[in-house]
């Protein structure tokens, strides 16, 4: 019996040996001693530069399966069965990211993109990257920063998401059980090998521009839903449309706003952008109904970056959308209704753009970045840092590596943020509800757009990173008695890095704003 227990005891300590050095090696920092620290200052109107490219990111889903009781989730034990269209029972999976684990791809609706915008004011050349994905981290993204030639002549690159529900996913979280990873690790370097092509092709493709800046700040608020309280929602549509200067030919355009692109909503087994699709496709191409075509597009490429989504702003299967073109008003979660949605967004962007607020003939670029570590408070990411499911390292004991930066142009201004930050962090309207678990009030005041210069400001959500939900500490809320009366803890908390996140991102904002100064 003593030796059965000591040879139980050596296996035991070999196992926790090699599960220490397993945990280590997911946990390690994978860039070690990186940061990017800025502080560029041009107030000289200078001539502009801009170029624009968008490259294929769409992966392959060679293989079909059957859903037998159209649950969107793959089990044999339902009579689901696969191929790989010769009967050999082979199937490649792509699993879907956004609401629940187990939904592998069924095919591929849309094509999702890695689209590029590339400004230059002669001193500084910002490249802004979107990549249609549920999110990219931040270790993804020095990899990608590290794959682009010294030649190019970037002073910074920024990479965001989309934060698509429809698409691979590249995080980890939703392989097909949540102690498995759903990345695939052939597919993320291959999604980093395009994002360097756009970002090179749009350095190539750098013409003389101006800019002309509009706006609609209030025309796309019956598209979207603040799921929790307070409703603050981050509405607003804002554009840039750059025009080559020798030919007065469209080049690109940016296009702003604040939705969770998860209109399909759960049920949808096909790989896309959701409703980024449908709109950078009608800016582009125009609008159709049917075979009339009912508004010209401006051409080039649009690049639809995302805002502040926090809270969460969502078009829930429970909101509709009206068809612009029917008057139908769309409940279930289709790509009809996708389309209605996207198409609807387009038209606003169009009519606004016909009639530019600004037009920037020239400019200087001014930006200031920081390098942050933050600590992880959430026990589940712990967890899945540690067990290689949430697929990125660590800077330092439970602490993880993120950026910020801020910007502006003339009148136009810039805020990149590094997850889904809820909007009354940016816009106003923080609370201390009743039952925070913090008994305190608002920290996370001024809001971030009051302190931002110029006249037109942009925020871009899930850049360089997505850490998860930025959640104003006075509203956070995991023990009972649960605030606005709720029976239950509400969502966001445990999809988020830990409650000192938001007042450090904010605090560093508002430095970081007063630096980059009028």
């Amino acid at each position: 019996m003593k030796k059965f227990f000591k040879i139980f005891g050596i296996l035991l300590l070999l196992a926790l040996v090699s599960f220490s050095f397993w945990s280590y090696s997911n946990m390690k920092d994978r860039h070690l001693g990186y940061s990017v620290d800025l502080n560029i200052r041009n107030d000289s109107p200078s001539e502009l530069k801009a170029g624009f490219a968008a490259v294929p990111i769409t992966p392959e889903v060679p293989d079909r399966w059957v859903d037998k009781n159209d649950d969107g989730k793959y089990n044999p034990k339902d009579g689901d069965s696969f191929t790989d269209g010769n009967g050999n029972g082979k199937f490649d999976k792509v699993w879907i990211a956004g609401f629940s684990n187990n939904k592998p791809a069924n095919g591929v609706h849309d094509d999702t993109w890695a689209r590029t915008m590339v400004i230059d004011d002669g001193k500084t050349r910002l490249a802004i990257v979107i990549l249609d994905v549920i999110g990219f981290m931040h270790d993804d993204v020095v990899d990608v920063r590290k794959m682009l030639l010294e030649d190019l002549g970037l002073t910074y690159t920024i990479i965001a998401s989309t934060h698509t529900h429809e698409g691979p996913d590249l995080m980890g979280l939703w392989g097909k059980h949540p102690l498995k990873s759903g990345v695939d690790k052939a597919y993320l370097q291959f999604v980093k090998e395009q994002t360097a092509k756009s970002v090179e092709a749009a350095v190539n493709n750098l013409r003389p521009a101006r800019l002309e800046i509009s706006q609609d700040l209030t025309g796309a608020i019956p598209q979207v839903k603040d799921t929790r309280m307070p409703e603050v929602f981050d509405s607003g549509l804002r554009f840039i449309k750059a025009i080559d200067k020798e030919y007065g030919t469209t080049l690109g355009s940016l296009l702003a706003w604040g939705n969770h692109p998860e209109t399909l909503w759960s049920g949808n087994l096909l790989v896309s952008s959701d409703f980024p699709h449908f709109f950078r496709e009608g800016v582009e191409k125009g609008l159709f109904n049917g075979d009339s075509l009912v508004k010209p597009g401006i051409g080039g490429t649009a690049v639809y970056l995302n805002g502040a989504i926090g809270g969460l702003m969502t078009t829930h299967p429970s909101y509709p959308i009206i068809d612009p073109f029917t008057g139908e008003e769309l409940f279930e979660p289709t790509f009809e209704k996708t389309a209605a949605q996207g198409n609807q967004l387009a038209l606003l962007a169009l009519d606004a753009m016909e009639n530019p607020s600004e037009v920037i003939e020239k400019a200087g670029i001014s930006l200031v970045v920081r390098t942050l570590k933050l600590p992880i408070k959430n026990t589940l990411f712990k967890l899945g840092t540690a067990l290689g499911v949430i697929d990125r390292g660590t800077a330092g004991w439970m602490q993880m590596r993120t950026e910020l930066a801020v910007f502006k142009l003339g009148p136009v201004s810039f805020v990149t943020v590094p997850g889904e930050i809820y909007p009354e962090i940016i816009n106003g309207g923080v609370e201390a509800p009743e039952g925070n678990d913090f008994e305190i009030e608002p920290l996370e005041v001024p809001p971030v757009r009051e302190m931002m210069p110029g006249k037109y400001k942009f925020v871009i959500g899930l850049a360089n990173d997505e850490i998860g939900y930025i959640i104003p500490k006075s509203q956070w809320d995991t023990k009972a008695p649960f605030t606005y009366g709720r029976e239950k803890a509400p969502y966001g908390e445990v999809n988020s890095l830990g409650p000192e996140t938001a007042p450090i991102l904010h605090r560093n904002l508002l430095e970081m704003l007063e630096e980059l100064g009028e």
